[in-house]
């Protein structure tokens, strides 16, 4: 390999599993690591990540950008920070090593690799392919195969010298082994770590290897061994695992295994098996002491469960790296523990593992965002290798966790394509109309409207509903909750009125069905308040609007989300009827309850700036709007891309600072951008794209530009009282600003002092 580096090219190790990839790719970053700097050899940053899927390749870069405080860097945004990263390596005089451990899919990784052009840093890879992308651009590949018999001697001679019994060495016996073990890696780790802890001679423990023949075809058959490395793996796993159990008085150490063996090789939790979940299944997975105790199950302890763990750590059946470090089992050894899982229990091992992976989940992502990413891909490698253990009898709830954590993470992309997946699967499970699938289908919608993709957002919602009323009772709490749900999205495509009659049809049944004061309901009325405010029906708005915050208040508390957004709707509420300081008051607070309770960087706390972005500028206080809505905007492209309508917003907003401010040729270029982007994305006849097409008016008004202010505002009122109507607070302001740039136009000499009728964008959340 130091001569594959000598070119300066970056390394892809390739060979079959269980030859030792990783651990040499480990051995060499250890090196390079411990190095003294002063050679020019050494390492200033080591990135390893576990390369089987995008979302871990971008989880991972993420971390590492925040560890190394890239500026910039959000925690709610792991697409941006994994892409600064890479920026930061490109242009970086440091010296970096990035492992991309086990690359599964080389097209897909190819956006990921880092560049090392600049010679100071490089990339090993790993990979059970031989893809020409992966040998491409300058790349050295190496091919990794078995130990020789003379490495497999060498190998067994130093781990027993090391751990300082090279007595146990034999010369003869150690050929044997080796052959015995197929020469693998992986089988003679396990070989080492049975002679270490147990001492017999090699001899021995060839004798012993040789009897577990006849449980092999059992636990393996031929037909699964489809790389010729399971039974030499499975052979030293029986010894090593006959010897923990032998050890181990808890009779937890098999349990664990096949626990273990279901997630993910990147590595889970160190907690997982001591959550109450966890214990609650081990308590009657271990096998009873004696035959007249199989009916008595004695509760599972942490400690017995620790005390378990760490024989499967002195054998080499685990891995940890520390403490707290996630736990890895090797692919291999995991593939021959399943083997060993009793016919019939594999559905319940598979929930349990489920259940610990939900239980273990933060309740903000942003908040854990590294540990959020260990369990999705958990979830993703329980799921496919188990199912449809997650899918029947009912869809496990972890499924629907990871999707709304890759939403959550920023990761639209992977969230849509993970619920289009879920669909399709529990269609196939459940069939077509079954409420999972609808649920699935529910979800998948939400994607999409987080990712500003609306019309696809509302073609599905229109079909859940339809699928809900035709399958389930009218007043089900489902049905209910897709009625609302479509409101949601007439209101994001601009439907103002049918969003408004679909909100109080809600807010009826549902306080018929549910109550007054049920949370559903409180949420119910809380969104006809905003309907009422997009529909111009400002005080009918406001009085709704402090109902709701005074109902949240008496029930659920003044901290709890739901208050907050109700806090928030109000203040919204307050600036539509023209009470500017108390708007503006309400909205300081909100902000700064947000920042106290969700945190600096949650997506809500975004909203809670921008919307006091809003109020400084409608108070007067121009810089102080100017200066926050510029950080709100760097943080929408940041986190969410430039077409996402919450980036439009904050651009709309940002262009009408810039007006009040009196940079009017800035207003005017960004006013021209967010017209056309509105038009693109969400239509011409969308409100924003109507309040965008006022404002560009205003601003052409005000840079002298008299006939195009004309021409433009001529179409906005048109346009205004044919989609809202004649009476809708839009179209009066758009009436009055038509009038200034008549007035404009037939004296172009003259200064118009009159205050423009610009519009900003509330988020109503």
């Amino acid at each position: 390999m130091k001569a594959a580096r000598v070119g300066g090219s970056d390394v892809v190790l390739s060979g079959p599993g269980g030859v030792g990839k990783s651990q040499l790719a480990a051995s060499l970053a250890r090196e390079l690591r411990d190095q003294e700097r002063s050679d020019g050899a050494g390492l200033d940053v080591l990135v390893w990540v576990r390369a089987t899927s995008t979302d871990q390749v971008i989880s991972a870069y993420a971390e590492a950008a925040g560890r190394l405080h890239i500026p910039g860097v959000s925690p709610d945004d792991e697409d941006g920070a994994a892409r600064l990263l890479l920026r930061w390596m490109a242009a970086s005089g440091s010296r970096w090593l990035v492992v991309l451990d086990d690359v599964t899919d080389p097209a897909a990784v190819r956006e990921w690799w880092p560049d090392s052009g600049t010679g100071r840093g490089w990339v090993l890879a790993t990979s059970r392919r031989e893809d020409a992308q992966l040998s491409g651009e300058g790349r050295a590949l190496v091919r990794i195969g078995l130990y020789t018999d003379s490495e497999a001697r060498a190998y067994l001679q130093r781990r027993l010298t090391d751990a300082g019994h090279a007595y146990l060495h034999d010369p003869a016996q150690a050929g044997e082994m080796a052959a015995e073990l197929g020469h693998l890696p992986l089988a003679l780790g396990h070989a080492a770590a049975y002679l270490i802890n147990k001492r017999p001679t090699m001899a021995d423990y060839l004798t012993l290897l040789r009897n577990t023949s006849s449980r092999l075809g059992d636990l393996l058959p031929a037909s699964a061994d489809t790389e010729g490395y399971g039974q030499p793996v499975t052979a030293s796993l029986l010894l090593s695992l006959d010897a923990v159990e032998e050890a181990d008085a808890s009779r937890l150490a098999r349990p664990l295994l096949h626990l273990a063996s279901l997630m993910d090789p990147l590595g889970h939790p160190a907690t997982a098996w001591t959550t109450p979940e966890a214990l609650d299944h081990l308590r009657t997975a271990r096998p009873p002491q004696r035959r007249w105790l199989r009916k008595h199950h004695p509760p599972v302890t942490e400690t017995e469960v620790c005390n378990a763990l760490e024989y499967l750590r002195t054998y080499a059946l685990i891995t940890q790296d520390a403490a707290t470090a996630p736990l890895r089992m090797h692919a291999l050894t995991a593939r021959a523990v399943r083997e060993t899982i009793p016919p019939g229990t594999l559905p319940a091992t598979a929930r349990t593992a489920a259940n610990t992976i939900t239980s273990l989940w933060p309740r903000y992502d942003h908040e854990e965002g590294e540990l959020a990413a260990l369990l999705r891909a958990n979830v993703v490698h329980l799921d496919q290798l188990t199912r449809p253990a997650l899918w029947q009898p009912t869809t496990h709830p972890c499924i629907y966790t990871a999707g709304q954590s890759l939403t959550e993470a920023g990761l639209y992309d992977q969230a849509i394509e993970y619920g289009e997946t879920a669909v399709r699967l529990s269609s196939s499970i459940h069939g077509p109309d079954h409420p999972a699938t609808l649920s699935a289908r529910n979800n998948l919608a939400v994607s999409y409207s987080d990712a500003g993709r609306v019309q696809e957002a509302l073609d599905l919602r229109e079909r859940v509903l339809a699928d809900r009323e035709r399958t389930l009772d009218p007043d089900h709490p489902a049905t209910l909750s897709a009625r609302n749900n479509l409101a949601i999205s007439y209101s994001d495509a601009g439907r103002v009125q049918e969003a408004l009659d679909l909100r109080e049809r809600v807010l009826a049944e549902r306080e018929r069905i549910l109550g007054p004061d049920h949370p559903d309901t409180l949420s119910a009325r809380g969104n006809l308040a905003v309907s009422y405010s997009d529909a111009g029906r400002v005080e009918e708005a406001l009085d709704l609007g402090e109902r709701v915050l005074a109902d949240y208040d008496r029930i659920l508390g003044p901290d709890y989300p739901a208050t907050l957004t109700a806090r928030n709707n109000l203040a919204s509420s307050y600036s539509d009827a023209g009470r500017v300081q108390e708007a503006l008051d309400l909205r300081e607070r909100v902000l700064a309850d947000r920042e106290r309770i969700l945190g600096p960087d949650h997506p809500d706390t975004f909203d809670a700036r921008s919307n006091l972005a809003v109020s400084y500028g409608d108070a007067g206080r121009v810089e102080e709007a100017l200066d926050l809505g510029e950080r709100v905007l760097a943080d929408r492209e940041r986190i969410l891309g430039p077409d996402h309508p919450d980036t439009l917003s904050a651009h709309g907003n940002l262009a009408v600072s810039y007006h009040d401010a009196g940079r009017v040729e800035e207003a005017l270029d960004l006013g021209e951008r967010v017209l056309a982007d509105r038009e693109r994305i969400l239509g011409p006849d969308h409100p924003d794209t109507l309040d965008a097409r006022n404002n560009l008016a205003v601003f052409y008004r005000d840079a002298g530009r008299v006939e195009e202010a004309l021409d433009l505002g001529e179409r906005v009122l048109a346009d205004y009282d044919r989609v809202l109507g004649s009476d809708h607070p839009a179209t009066l302001k758009a009436r009055v600003s038509l009038a200034r740039a008549r007035e404009a136009a037939a004296a172009v000499q003259q200064s118009d002092t009159a205050t423009p009728s610009t519009t900003r964008d509330d988020q109503h959340r």
